[in-house]
């Protein structure tokens, strides 16, 4: 069997959700970039993927080092081979809270020429949802009016709820489109690394935003991560589909550019 043939059934479990298929595929993909899928699965070794890690993700933060590494050894245990992530040592994660962007920085990313940057930002902010459900939205998910949108979890279905700060910018942002990713990648992909359907705009043959990219062009912008930016607001709130949408903080219904929804609505 070949890596690429191992890969693609490994994906193809009906046990993982959504989310996590697309965060084993982001790995795999990278092995098999990397690799070749032509390669026989038996001649991958622990230490040919020790030294992609460390090209890839050496520098990255811990919590996205053990990520990728979980999923090596989840494809490893289901393949039936040597634990390829055996040269990969687990790196602690801080508890330490980062402080949230705030002030003038947070000023300055509001004037960001992209609209795209602008309104993931402005969601992540106003909302406190993680950047990888953000990241997940589809247009036809999205209820425009009631400001908010539906994703799927590992819990569930959950409705993202937002301000109008973010309800301007994804207007702007939609343009029309009536399906497919919110937030797409700048080109379409490569022909020899065709995404997911699910991850593809029919319309303008562009992929889906990735979290790599989308955590990279933050940290460029502004020197802090996505977490930092969603983390003023603690305490989401969570609800099932179809229950009454919780009153927006300022008691009448309606929170102010400057405010944040901070609902998150199962």
């Amino acid at each position: 069997m070949t890596l690429g043939a191992a890969a693609e059934g490994f994906l193809a479990r009906g046990d993982l959700n959504a989310e996590t298929i697309r965060s084993y595929s982001q790995t795999l993909r990278r092995l098999r970039l990397d690799l070749g899928p032509g390669t026989p699965l038996a001649d991958v070794t622990a230490g040919k993927v020790a030294r992609i890690f460390a090209v890839a993700w050496g520098t990255a933060a811990p919590r996205t080092w053990n990520r990728h590494r979980a999923a090596v050894r989840s494809f490893s245990a289901w393949a039936a081979i040597e634990d390829l992530s055996a040269e990969l040592g687990r790196k602690p994660e801080s508890r330490e809270r980062r402080p949230a962007v705030h002030g003038p920085d947070l000023e300055a990313l509001w004037r960001h020429p992209s609209v795209r940057e602008r309104a993931l930002w402005r969601l992540l902010h106003e909302s406190g949802a993680s950047a990888r459900a953000a990241l997940s939205l589809n247009i036809e998910d999205l209820d425009l009016t009631a400001r908010r949108g539906r994703v799927t979890t590992r819990t569930g279905p959950v409705w993202i709820s937002w301000g109008y700060g973010t309800a301007a910018l994804l207007s702007e942002l939609v343009a029309g489109r009536t399906r497919g990713p919110l937030f797409l990648a700048d080109r379409r992909p490569a022909p020899a690394r065709p995404p997911k359907p699910a991850d593809l705009c029919p319309d303008t043959g562009r992929g889906r935003l990735s979290y790599e990219r989308a955590e990279y062009l933050f940290k460029k912008a502004a020197g802090y991560t996505l977490h930092q930016l969603a983390s003023r607001t603690k305490h989401p709130i969570l609800s099932a589909p179809g229950e009454q949408r919780p009153e927006s903080r300022d008691g009448a219904g309606r929170s102010g550019p400057d405010t944040h929804a901070g609902q998150c609505v199962r």
